[in-house]
């Protein structure tokens, strides 16, 4: 090679090596734009050993304690036969799937309550895209074998938690809205009786909620009547309650939209669309009767063949504007704007 040669070389290694620092290059432009469409260190799980980690649970468990930055945990396509737990000092984890009907997470327990959860997250601050939670111990049991008994399919007990996309399935007690401020957006969740239950503080926007009552009914020998909610607001000064806004309710057998876990039990759906799954009586008081002037039950500007409330039991509350508009609005659960600080916020919006 020649001295003129061997310049040229030089120059044009220099000038490749100036642009891959400077973001110019093919390589640099790429590994930019990755950036920016994914914000956060990322750990991957791939259940054919082409990621960082081959399960869900030895992702979570590499993340620090006490962890201060945001963490993507990217699951891969596939169904992950394991029990997850995200536990209090792991915050500010993003459990990220490939679509709720790809990325499956999935188990069958029911011996109690508690311990029955395929999916438990106690940290505060975190997130879930595009992944499904499931409990298949009923749900696969077409003619109702097994007595039916309770199956998390996932427990939330964290506080700022959301969830965007993302499936909940099982048959009693699907979704365990245990406590703290959640938001839920564009999300399927399904079951037959209480499947969404429990204290938190959550707005449910734009979800597909799926009755599943006609399950509890295999041989069609009798009716059984099924309850999407069951909240359980202890007190009048407790803030908790939960706010379907812009919903779908469909699916097959009837249902009640709620039955009051504790005496002070608030629920509200707002502008949703209603379907003859919906009995006329609409709620049950369980077991706060004698106590009903305690319970917020409540449906305003819904519609559908479900929606006719003049067969409702006597004791349903009507709202005053002023609260319908404190209960829907974003600010119930956030007021300090936890969902809009968060680094990926746009990025899930989107998706």
């Amino acid at each position: 090679m020649s001295s003129k040669q061997l310049l040229t070389v030089v120059g044009v290694i220099l000038l490749l090596g100036f642009d891959f620092v400077n973001g110019k290059s093919k390589w640099g432009v790429r590994n930019h734009s990755r950036s920016r469409r994914h914000p956060l260190r990322t750990i991957t799980v791939d259940s054919y050993g082409y990621g960082d980690f081959s399960t869900i649970q030895s992702a979570i468990d590499s993340v620090p304690s006490n962890n201060k930055h945001w963490i993507r945990i990217y699951v891969k396509r596939g169904i992950y036969r394991e029990k997850v737990l995200i536990p209090e000092d792991k915050p500010s984890i993003l459990l990220q799937g490939e679509g709720r009907n790809n990325t499956i997470i999935s188990w069958d327990d029911h011996s109690t309550l508690i311990e029955s959860p395929t999916f438990i997250s106690f940290a505060d601050n975190f997130a879930a895209k595009h992944i499904s939670f499931k409990n298949t111990y009923n749900i696969e049991d077409p003619m109702q074998k097994h007595p039916r008994v309770p199956a998390v399919a996932a427990l939330v007990a964290g506080d700022k938690s959301s969830f965007y996309k993302c499936g909940f399935y099982g048959l009693q007690d699907t979704l365990w809205d245990m406590q703290g401020r959640h938001y839920f957006k564009s999300c399927h969740i399904e079951g037959a009786v209480d499947f969404i239950f429990g204290m938190g503080q959550s707005i449910y926007e734009k979800c597909v909620i799926l009755v599943t009552a006609g399950k509890l009914n295999p041989h069609g020998e009798w009716i059984h009547t099924g309850y999407i909610t069951a909240q359980g607001r202890t007190s009048p000064y407790d803030t908790d309650g939960f706010v379907f806004k812009n919903c779908a309710v469909s699916g097959n057998g009837a249902a009640y939209l709620g039955r009051a876990w504790r005496d002070y039990a608030r629920v509200l759906f707002y502008n949703t669309s209603l379907s003859d799954v919906v009995i006329p009586q609409g709620w049950d008081a369980w077991g706060s009767d004698g106590h009903e002037s305690n319970l917020t039950f409540d449906e305003i500007d819904c519609y559908g063949p479900g929606s006719n409330t003049s067969k409702r039991v006597s004791w349903l509350k009507k709202l005053s504007y002023n609260t319908m508009i404190d209960l829907v609005n974003i600010s119930f659960i956030d007021t300090e704007g936890w969902l809009r600080r968060q680094p990926f916020n746009k990025y899930l919006l989107k998706a």
